[in-house]
Formats: C-alpha cells, structure tokens, sequence
C-alpha cells in the first residue's frame, strides 16, 4: 500500500528572498514512509527545498511532527492535503531549517543547577520547546520545555529549588505567562506540571492542588468567586434575529460535537474558524493582561474575519472575559469587529430550542 499526498510546502531563503512562499507537490510513499521521508522527497523533485539533517522537526498542519512520525498516521489524523512549514516561521534561515539558539539559551536559565542527566533530559524537549503557545504571541517566551524540566529537577529533589523557580519566572517571559496548550502532533498535555509550578511560585499552602484547584486557576476563578450564594443570577442574552446569522461557536479545549450537532438541527449557517479549540488568555490574565488580551482578541477576530456575527462561547467565564473586556481587547489587536455578538452556549441553546 502507498500514500499520495497533496504537499503544500513552505520556501524561503533568507539570502535571496524577501518573502516566504508555498509551493504545492504530488507525493507517492510506500506505507512504511516516516515524516522525514516526505521533505526527502520534496527535495528530489525542487532542488531549493531545504531542512536540517540534526533534529529534524516540522510542522504538519499545524502540529509539530518529530522525524520519526509514521505517514500512516499523518495520513489518518489529517488525511492526504498537508501543509509543511518550519518549526517557528519567523526563526526559518532556510526552508524548514531554523535559528534555534533560543532552545539552549533557555537551558541557561537553569545551567547552574542543572545536572549533565538535567541537560541530556533536556535535549529531549527540543519539539516541546518549538510547539510552545505562548511563544506565538510573546516571542520573548522561554519555552515550555525549560519549564518541564525546571519541575523534574524540583521533584528529583534538587537543592536549589527557590532559585529554580525564580530563574523561570522572572524572565522576560516565563512560567506566569504559560498558559499550556499542546501543539505536538502526538499529545502531551502538562497542565498540571505548569499549574504546581505556578502554586510553588506564588507560595500557595498547597504546592499541588486538586484538579478543582487547577480547573478554577486555568480558568482565572478566585474562591471567593466559587461561592454562588452571594453571586447575582446570569442575565439571559437575547440576539435578534439569530437563525439568520452566521455563528461561530468557541468550545476552547471543550468538544464541538454536541453544538455542532444542536446547530445542524436548528438549521444554522455554521462558520468553522482556526482557533475554535485553542485557549484565549483567561489563564493567565491576572499575571499578564497584555497577552491575555491578545489571545483574546486573535481568537475573537479569527471567528470575525472567518465571517461570523455571531460566537457562542461554551465556557461562561471566558465570555464574561471576552465581554468585560471588548474593548481593551480591541485596542491591544489594533482592530475593530464592529457588530460581532457574544453569547454563552446556554443561553444560545435556550433560544435556539
């Protein structure tokens, strides 16, 4: 058995040209064919498609991919159209081969606490590292990977634990600007390796709090804001004319299956936008309002120029945040989305039964 792939890949050479560009290929592998096996054979056919022999990563629509990934299951998560492009776009010298001397420069920050096995350990992260979230919006990030081995160090038991800690928070963009999203096409989720890193930080009586604790840190719920007897009933949302309008729905890292569903039976023109499943700064807005706003805004506008009037956000509180906060995060984007209207995913389903 063999797979034919519609390839569009990226170009670029820092030397000679000004702008990126794709271009598109026809490939036909043999079933046993890995991830790296696709750029060999990109090469065969245009001689200017470049990518590094040493640590061979890239990204397949969107996910970050390891040399070594099998094409069968390239094939089976996204089928046979794929989009291959470097690891951090703006890092590419070459094509798929980039400037990586941020990775070890991360690896300083904790240098003179860690052990060889710590550095070995680290290597290891090289894909973590580049499929980082928040380094899509704050390039200044130090990485998620530095972060995961900050915490093994710690529970290996490492004497230098507070300074540890405070080498990867006060950077210029650290731990308390995490706000742990997987970008790697074979999952890893650390969500709560970030979480107690940021309790240690902060001093909290409990260095590792209960998945309640951590589901109402990430999504930015003080305690005093989980006692519902003293908070005041929701006002319900009513959108004029709604049937009529295009409506997006952001689940976050919720399914979509259920309202998408509600909004097949309800015969509603559904609009489909890149980031309906990634998480929008609630996380971490108390530390760094900036860049909550501007995960934000890209979420919110990625909905608006998709051409949705209408989101429905699945989790309460991230609209309250969207809501709050419209127009500094409009500010913060530089754009307007005049006439985009907000509603929760309950009050939507009530109008819409």
């Amino acid at each position: 058995m063999s797979h034919t792939l519609n390839v569009r890949a990226f170009f670029f050479n820092a030397k000679t040209d000004y702008l990126p560009y794709y271009k598109n290929f026809t490939l036909s592998l043999d079933n046993d064919a890995k991830a790296k096996d696709i750029v060999v054979a990109i090469k065969e056919q245009n001689s200017d498609f470049s990518y590094p022999t040493l640590n061979l990563i890239f990204k397949i629509n969107s996910l970050m991919v390891e040399a070594e990934q099998s094409v069968s299951s390239i094939v089976e998560k996204f089928g046979n159209t794929l989009t291959i492009e470097p690891a951090k776009i703006y890092r590419s010298n070459n094509g798929l081969i980039i400037n990586d001397d941020d990775f070890m420069q991360s690896f300083e920050l904790l240098a003179p606490y860690a052990t060889d096995d710590d550095k070995a350990y680290y290597k290891t992260l090289y894909a973590l590292h580049y499929a980082s979230e928040t380094e899509n919006f704050e390039h200044q990030y130090i990485g998620d990977a530095v972060l995961i081995l900050a915490h093994k160090m710690i529970e290996d038991g490492n004497e230098h634990k507070d300074a540890i800690l405070e080498a990867i928070s006060t950077a210029d963009s650290g731990l308390l600007d995490c706000e742990y999203e997987n970008n790697l096409f074979n999952t890893q989720d650390h969500t709560q390796t970030i979480e107690t890193l940021k309790a240690m930080y902060k001093n909290d009586d409990n260095e590792h709090p209960s998945l309640l604790d951590m589901i109402k840190t990430r999504l930015g719920i003080d305690k005093k804001e989980t006692q519902t007897d003293s908070t005041p009933k929701r006002k319900t949302t009513i959108i004029d004319n709604l049937e009529d309008k295009r409506i997006a729905h952001y689940s976050g890292l919720n399914s979509h299956e259920e309202m998408h569903k509600h909004m097949t039976q309800s015969n509603i023109t559904e609009i489909h936008f890149p980031r309906s499943h990634k998480l929008s700064g609630l996380s971490v807005i108390k530390d760094n309002k900036d860049l909550a706003f501007k995960k934000a805004g890209t979420t919110l506008l990625s909905a608006f120029d998709a051409g949705a009037e209408v989101v429905v956000v699945e989790e309460v509180e991230v609209l309250d945040m969207f809501t709050k906060h419209f127009s500094a995060i409009e500010k913060t984007i530089g754009r307007k989305m005049i006439g985009l209207e907000l509603i929760s995913s309950e009050d939507f389903i009530e109008q819409t039964s």
